[in-house]
């Protein structure tokens, strides 16, 4: 006998659980509960204190505080419940969905749900995967965690920084700390183009002329108690460090923003197959995993570089949930695999089950570099299904590409997207 019992138990209490539960609320699906391993909802948007959210979704710029506060409130409004401080152990996936959690108020839960939505997030890659040769001084930080030192807990780790990648939160993060006084010597990139999105290379580091450098990283840490310094080096067209090209930046404070891992400990535990690629959940087009009646979005499932971007799949994810709690979900026949093609390095979703549908149906993808002038282009059986072009496409900058439902009528048992750039472009 199950503790708790509820048609929707959404995992993860950020801007991707908030939004799913909102919109499967809104689809008329009553028992909805949130479960929530911090303090209070809101995720990661609490601890990104700059602007910049919400233009897609609100049409307004706001910081990440005041875009998870709107969800939250809609989220008390609708009377959804939710736990905070609450850790989900696992899923028992078979029939019934049994959620085991447990938290100081309620102990050992055990949660039953006729389907679950993912929506746990991501984490962030750690010194430990780069295998930087060095000592282990104190000093050395995730991009993430100093921004909670910084905008929540007020603390300041150190006075002169190097910052590692180029990733979103790191490229923030040299402004914020500019802004706090910190002197930040440079900021390396393995890649010879960022991972970050442009406006925040403009607007965190080219407005403060903070030095950025591409092709380069860190080959050696120094000292003992805390961090004293680092060894920069440039890298070849194989990310193999140029002997000779050695440069010692002292410092006290390392801050990695080197990429980040979608958190699918639980999915994989249940049974959910993951995309090699994107380390998330496959999925089809109304966001269904593998196992039935198990739901994923956000950054759990690919790392998104817009929380507008999260928000529109969360939605599709928490409507597709509340259609299969009440029974409007029928089993197509047919099953189309979506591919990535040429310069596509992954896509999201990985495969479509319904070939009749009222609503476009997005594909989500990344290039594998940075091309200029190209067309994207969605085949199926040899034929063209859409194709459209754009001026520049980038690796941190995430594409999205929809196929109307007359466009998706159309497909066979495969469609792949690529990227083509015209013959006389081509070196």
């Amino acid at each position: 006998m199950s503790d708790f019992v509820y048609d929707i138990v959404v995992l993860g209490g950020g801007p991707a659980g908030l939004a799913a539960a909102v919109a499967a609320k809104k689809k008329g699906v009553d028992r909805i509960l949130i479960l929530e391993r911090d303090t209070r909802l809101g995720g990661i948007l609490l601890q990104c204190i700059h602007n910049g959210f919400g233009l897609h979704h609100f049409g307004e710029e706001l910081t990440g505080p005041e875009y998870a506060g709107r969800f939250v409130k809609e989220v008390q409004e609708l009377g959804i419940e939710y736990k905070t401080d609450t850790m989900v152990l696992d899923i028992a996936s078979a029939g019934k969905k049994h959620v085991s959690a447990i938290n100081t108020k309620d102990g050992l839960m055990d949660i039953e749900a006729k389907a679950v939505i993912l929506a746990t997030g991501c984490r962030e890659r750690t010194r430990g995967a780069l295998v930087i040769p060095g000592t282990r001084p104190a000093g050395i930080f995730t991009a993430g965690a100093v921004q909670r030192f910084v905008n929540i807990d007020g603390y300041l780790p150190g006075k002169k920084a190097v910052i590692l990648g180029s990733g979103d939160i790191g490229l923030i993060m040299a402004r914020r700390l500019t802004l706090e006084g910190v002197e930040v010597k440079q900021i390396c990139e393995l890649m010879p183009f960022s991972s970050g999105l442009t406006r925040n290379i403009v607007q965190c580091v080219e407005n403060f002329n903070i030095p950025l450098k591409f092709s380069h990283t860190i080959t050696n840490i120094h000292g003992r108690q805390r961090l004293e310094g680092v060894t920069v080096s440039a890298v070849d067209k194989k990310r193999k460090p140029i002997p000779g090209t050695e440069e010692f930046v002292e410092c006290d404070m390392l801050i990695l923003s080197v990429g980040l891992i979608p958190e699918n400990e639980i999915a994989t535990d249940c049974g959910v197959f993951i995309d090699s690629i994107t380390s998330g959940p496959v999925v089809n087009e109304k966001m269904q995993t593998s196992v039935e009646g198990i739901f994923a979005c956000g950054n759990t499932v690919h790392v998104h570089d817009l929380v507008d971007f999260v928000t529109a799949e969360s939605i599709r994810a928490g409507n597709s949930a509340a259609e299969y709690v009440q029974g409007k979900v029928v089993k197509q026949p047919k099953r189309v695999i979506v591919r990535p093609g040429n310069r596509v390095r992954y896509t999201v979703p990985q495969y479509i089950d319904s070939d009749k549908t009222d609503s476009p149906v997005s594909i989500m993808f990344r290039s594998t570099d940075v091309y200029r002038t190209v067309q994207i282009t969605a085949y199926s059986n040899n034929s063209i299904i859409k194709s459209v072009k754009k001026r520049i496409v980038r690796p941190g900058e995430m594409q999205v590409f929809e196929l109307a439902p007359e466009q998706v009528a159309k497909l066979t048992s495969e469609i792949t997207v690529s990227i083509e750039i015209p013959e006389e472009d081509i070196d």
